[in-house]
């Protein structure tokens, strides 16, 4: 039997890899089929190389459906959406793994995409998603991109691992692409935050996309401090920084919802920079980007209303690490579902058991 991974970003990686591990335990074949990004070339071999895939190239998505239909592969896990998949279910089966559990709408419409089945994280989403798409397939069996950090696999991780003083608590400031909190935030951000260790994981556009080249430029403006450590674009999984992080800092990302998941305080910046075309007027256009569980689930954090806020919303939570904890295990158990370490094992037993069925 034959898994095919569909890869038309890289940071859909840390989504797939979890399962690549239980399915070969199981003698599944796993390839991974990489959208090639001139741009990017250099970046997606390095990670290849060092992850040891299996790999087929493509250039677009019409290339890659044919690659399924002349395969054949036995199941096809994708990551966001993939058109005109009716050729392609003649010969095999599709699963959705979303590659992230935010508060976007994108998170809902991704599913016009009629896979046969999509794993979705959580009992409250599986139900929204059933009502938006009654015809379809959806199956509740959690996130299982953070199985490998609830089995202990990261355990070894210091904060010295990247550098930075272990004696100190550590920060995770994880922005995402757009709205972004990124331009927000002084020059002397990291000097500000010199009693703690920061580590800057920005979202892979935010180092790759040159329509983001300011944000960049302050990235790597604060990575010159020594309590600073900025992730490479080639360090696609935030899991290992997640390990060592006592609080993370976000905004309208699904990283916040991850974090929490793992019972860590979070602060969420309710600043941003938002383009023109998304203020005054034309603000609907943002509200329509965003989904409405946005702020149904606000207080799963401490807000930080403006940069001035921010210091103190740490160090409380910093002191206070169990201040929200009932909310974090309320809203986890709606958004990410059983986070036992077994997510990724009930994708695959679903996977296994319908393809001997199909048999």
């Amino acid at each position: 039997m034959k898994v095919y991974f569909d890869v038309q970003q890289l940071y859909y990686l840390p989504q797939y890899t979890p399962l690549q591990n239980l399915f070969e335990a199981a003698g599944v074949n796993c390839i991974y089929v990489f959208y090639r990004h001139a741009d990017l070339f250099s970046q997606q071999e390095l990670v290849i190389d060092e992850l040891g895939l299996k790999v087929k190239w493509v250039e677009n998505e019409a290339q890659a459906r044919q690659l399924y239909i002349d395969d054949k592969p036995g199941w096809i896990l994708i990551g966001n959406n993939f058109e005109d998949l009716d050729e392609v279910h003649k010969y095999s089966k599709t699963g959705l793994l979303s590659h992230g559990i935010g508060p976007k709408a994108c998170y809902y419409t991704v599913s016009d995409s009629a896979t046969s089945v999509r794993f979705v994280e959580g009992p409250y989403r599986t139900e929204r998603l059933k009502g938006l798409y009654p015809n379809l397939t959806f199956l509740d069996t959690g996130y299982a991109k953070l199985d490998p950090i609830i089995n202990g696999e990261l355990n070894h991780l210091k904060p010295s691992s990247w550098g930075l003083d272990d004696n100190k608590k550590t920060i995770l400031y994880a922005p995402t692409f757009y709205p972004s909190s990124i331009e927000c935030l002084p020059k002397d951000f990291a000097k500000e935050f010199s009693e703690y260790n920061v580590i800057l994981k920005p979202h892979f556009f935010s180092l790759a996309n040159t329509k983001y080249q300011k944000q960049r430029k302050l990235l790597e403006h604060w990575a010159q401090a020594e309590n600073v450590y900025l992730a490479g674009i080639n360090e696609i999984n935030i899991l290992p920084f997640m390990a060592v992080a006592d609080v993370l800092v976000s905004d309208a990302s699904s990283t916040l919802f991850e974090f929490a998941a793992l019972d860590k305080p979070v602060v969420w910046c309710d600043f941003y920079r938002l383009r023109w075309a998304y203020r005054g007027l034309f603000s609907y256009r943002f509200k329509k980007r965003m989904d409405e569980d946005l702020y149904k689930y606000a207080d799963i954090a401490v807000h930080a209303g403006s940069y001035k806020e921010l210091k103190g919303c740490v160090d409380s939570q910093i002191e206070n690490p169990g201040l929200l904890a009932s909310k974090r295990a309320q809203y986890t158990m709606a958004l990410a579902g059983k986070v036992d370490g077994k997510s990724g094992q009930r994708i695959v037993d679903y996977i296994l058991t319908s393809s001997k069925n199909y048999e």
